[in-house]
């Protein structure tokens, strides 16, 4: 399987757009970068890696040095989803350039870039929702207060009966 396509314009608009400090490696992106597939039995949609252990990469990053090698996997379902795809690229590439925490910061710099799709609008999300939902062992929400059982069709825990709107 031919790898991911290199991220050139996304890395074009964080070339342009981040001016944050933290994003030390981001001048390096373009020749450290690798694109690869994770393995299709990973839980995860992206992951990030740098050469060497996380000392080297936070010493590096202090002393503002060239990272190395860094490696983005991404998860095989995401082809048949473009925005999930964009938006996990973003997140994982907001890490490669050095932002290493899922901060405030981080968050709206993803949401900014790339937001995250709605559940409306992506085939790989309800796919995902559908297959949680239908391994799921408790398959109906049942009202403490006035008995009342419905259908679960959502993931959380709702906070009121639909019929009396007790407190669950």
């Amino acid at each position: 399987m031919q790898p991911p396509a290199f991220p050139d314009s996304e890395v074009r608009h964080l070339e342009e757009n981040l001016v944050d400090d933290d994003a030390v490696f981001l001048r390096f992106l373009r020749g450290s970068l690798k694109m690869e597939w994770l393995d299709e039995d990973d839980d995860r949609l992206g992951v990030t890696r740098f050469e060497g252990n996380h000392n080297d990469v936070f010493r590096k990053k202090r002393l503002k040095l060239p990272p190395g090698e860094i490696t983005i996997l991404m998860h095989p379902m995401l082809k048949g989803d473009d925005g999930l795809y964009k938006h996990t690229l973003v997140h994982e590439l907001l890490h490669a350039a050095g932002l290493a925490k899922h901060d405030d910061n981080h968050h709206e710099l993803v949401e900014k870039i790339a937001p995250a799709p709605s559940l409306a609008n992506s085939p790989l999300l309800q796919k995902l929702r559908k297959n949680v939902l239908g391994n799921r062992e408790l398959v109906e929400w049942l009202c403490d207060a006035c008995g009342f059982e419905w259908n679960r069709k959502t993931l959380r825990k709702p906070h009121r009966c639909p019929k009396c709107a007790s407190n669950l």
